[in-house]
């Protein structure tokens, strides 16, 4: 992390970052939901292993999965979804 607060954190110190913020009152999405606020894909080089590390740190795998055997759609303990598929 190349910074981070009580409110704040922000990820990579190059041209591009990725920042994360706490929001008052925040309420998670669903899926599919129009209220998404974010969503991650991440490329891996072994999917199928992929997939079965994050279910172990909290997250889930709903039923929407609409990419069939290209990608697993997951989502975070707080329902932000991201997709993990093969590199």
């Amino acid at each position: 992390m190349t910074h981070v607060d009580d409110d704040t954190a922000y990820l990579g110190d190059g041209p591009i970052q990725l920042a994360f913020q706490r929001v008052e009152d925040y309420r998670g999405p669903g899926r599919p939901d129009a209220a998404e606020h974010a969503h991650l894909d991440f490329k891996v080089a072994d999917a199928e292993v992929a997939v079965k590390e994050p279910p172990a740190l909290g997250a889930t795998k709903p039923e929407f999965q609409p990419g069939g055997d290209d990608w697993t759609v997951l989502a975070d303990p707080e329902g932000h979804p991201f997709c993990v598929s093969a590199g």
